[in-house]
Protein backbone atom coordinates (compact mmCIF):
# COMPACT_ATOMS: atom_id res chain seq x y z
CA UNK A 1 0.00 0.00 0.00
CA UNK A 2 1.23 3.05 -1.37
CA UNK A 3 0.50 6.63 1.45
CA UNK A 4 -0.67 8.71 -1.90
CA UNK A 5 -1.19 12.40 -1.14
CA UNK A 6 -4.81 11.67 -3.19
CA UNK A 7 -5.02 8.77 0.20
CA UNK A 8 -4.13 11.12 2.35
CA UNK A 9 -6.32 13.82 0.97
CA UNK A 10 -9.49 11.53 1.27
CA UNK A 11 -8.76 10.76 4.99
CA UNK A 12 -8.34 14.36 5.63
CA UNK A 13 -11.51 14.69 3.93
CA UNK A 14 -12.95 12.36 6.12
CA UNK A 15 -11.72 13.83 8.98
CA UNK A 16 -13.14 17.13 8.00
CA UNK A 17 -16.82 15.49 8.10
CA UNK A 18 -16.47 13.81 11.09
CA UNK A 19 -17.71 15.80 14.27
CA UNK A 20 -14.80 14.57 16.29
CA UNK A 21 -12.52 16.35 13.66
CA UNK A 22 -10.05 13.29 12.90
CA UNK A 23 -10.53 10.02 11.41
CA UNK A 24 -8.08 7.24 11.51
CA UNK A 25 -7.13 4.56 8.91
CA UNK A 26 -6.01 1.20 10.64
CA UNK A 27 -2.68 0.13 8.83
CA UNK A 28 -2.66 -3.53 10.64
CA UNK A 29 -2.26 -6.96 8.25
CA UNK A 30 -5.55 -8.03 10.15
CA UNK A 31 -7.32 -7.98 13.56
CA UNK A 32 -5.39 -9.93 15.48
CA UNK A 33 -1.66 -8.41 14.56
CA UNK A 34 -0.51 -7.75 18.11
CA UNK A 35 0.98 -4.25 17.34
CA UNK A 36 -0.87 -0.46 17.11
CA UNK A 37 0.07 1.14 13.73
CA UNK A 38 -2.65 3.74 12.27
CA UNK A 39 -2.29 7.10 10.62
CA UNK A 40 -4.83 9.68 12.16
CA UNK A 41 -5.67 12.99 9.89
CA UNK A 42 -6.48 15.70 12.12
CA UNK A 43 -8.29 19.40 11.51
CA UNK A 44 -7.58 21.96 13.76
CA UNK A 45 -10.29 21.90 16.43
CA UNK A 46 -10.18 18.53 16.96
CA UNK A 47 -9.93 18.09 21.26
CA UNK A 48 -7.84 14.78 22.69
CA UNK A 49 -8.64 14.12 26.55
CA UNK A 50 -5.24 14.21 28.55
CA UNK A 51 -4.20 10.54 28.35
CA UNK A 52 -1.52 8.43 28.91
CA UNK A 53 -0.61 4.78 28.17
CA UNK A 54 0.80 2.50 30.93
CA UNK A 55 1.41 -0.60 28.77
CA UNK A 56 3.55 1.14 25.90
CA UNK A 57 5.32 4.14 24.26
CA UNK A 58 4.25 6.00 21.47
CA UNK A 59 5.99 6.65 18.58
CA UNK A 60 5.01 9.15 15.98
CA UNK A 61 5.80 10.85 12.64
CA UNK A 62 4.26 13.84 11.41
CA UNK A 63 3.37 12.94 7.44
CA UNK A 64 1.43 16.40 6.66
CA UNK A 65 0.79 19.12 8.95
CA UNK A 66 1.71 19.92 12.11
CA UNK A 67 1.05 19.82 15.79
CA UNK A 68 2.00 20.70 19.25
CA UNK A 69 1.99 17.45 21.56
CA UNK A 70 1.19 18.77 24.89
CA UNK A 71 3.30 17.08 28.58
CA UNK A 72 1.02 17.27 31.65
CA UNK A 73 2.14 16.67 35.39
CA UNK A 74 -0.28 14.69 37.85
CA UNK A 75 -2.31 17.80 38.24
CA UNK A 76 -2.35 18.73 34.66
CA UNK A 77 0.32 21.19 34.77
CA UNK A 78 1.77 21.75 31.43
CA UNK A 79 5.43 20.48 31.66
CA UNK A 80 6.46 20.85 28.01
CA UNK A 81 5.07 21.80 24.63
CA UNK A 82 6.89 20.30 20.98
CA UNK A 83 6.15 21.68 17.92
CA UNK A 84 6.23 18.38 15.25
CA UNK A 85 6.11 19.16 12.12
CA UNK A 86 6.13 17.22 8.83
CA UNK A 87 9.44 18.75 6.76
CA UNK A 88 10.46 20.47 10.47
CA UNK A 89 13.10 20.07 13.28
CA UNK A 90 11.20 17.84 14.93
CA UNK A 91 9.08 15.28 12.22
CA UNK A 92 8.64 12.94 14.85
CA UNK A 93 8.02 12.64 18.63
CA UNK A 94 8.09 9.18 21.03
CA UNK A 95 6.10 10.03 23.95
CA UNK A 96 7.65 8.13 26.83
CA UNK A 97 4.81 5.27 28.33
CA UNK A 98 3.38 6.40 31.10
CA UNK A 99 3.52 10.11 30.21
CA UNK A 100 0.16 12.13 30.27
CA UNK A 101 -0.16 14.10 27.37
CA UNK A 102 -2.65 15.62 24.36
CA UNK A 103 -2.13 17.31 21.33
CA UNK A 104 -3.05 20.49 19.66
CA UNK A 105 -3.46 20.38 15.74
CA UNK A 106 -2.24 23.75 14.06
CA UNK A 107 -2.95 23.17 10.52
CA UNK A 108 -5.68 21.61 8.51
CA UNK A 109 -4.58 18.70 6.71
CA UNK A 110 -1.91 17.41 9.75
CA UNK A 111 -2.38 13.10 8.91
CA UNK A 112 0.35 11.55 12.01
CA UNK A 113 1.39 7.80 11.82
CA UNK A 114 1.11 6.33 15.53
CA UNK A 115 2.84 3.18 16.70
CA UNK A 116 2.56 1.58 19.89
CA UNK A 117 3.12 -1.41 21.44
CA UNK A 118 0.53 -4.57 22.23
CA UNK A 119 -3.06 -4.88 20.76
CA UNK A 120 -5.49 -2.22 20.68
CA UNK A 121 -7.54 -2.02 23.81
CA UNK A 122 -9.63 1.31 24.90
CA UNK A 123 -7.96 3.77 27.33
CA UNK A 124 -8.95 2.53 31.24
CA UNK A 125 -9.73 5.18 33.62
CA UNK A 126 -6.71 5.15 35.47
CA UNK A 127 -5.07 6.67 31.96
CA UNK A 128 -7.51 9.47 31.49
CA UNK A 129 -6.78 12.37 33.62
CA UNK A 130 -9.66 13.95 34.70
CA UNK A 131 -9.05 17.35 36.46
Amino acid sequence: MLLTPEFLNTLSAQAQASPRLRQNFDLRNTPDDSSQRMLNALEPGTELLIHRHLKSSESVAVLRGKANWIYYDDQGNVTGKYLVEAGGENPGIVVPMGQWHSLECLESGTVILECKDGPYYPLTEEEILNI
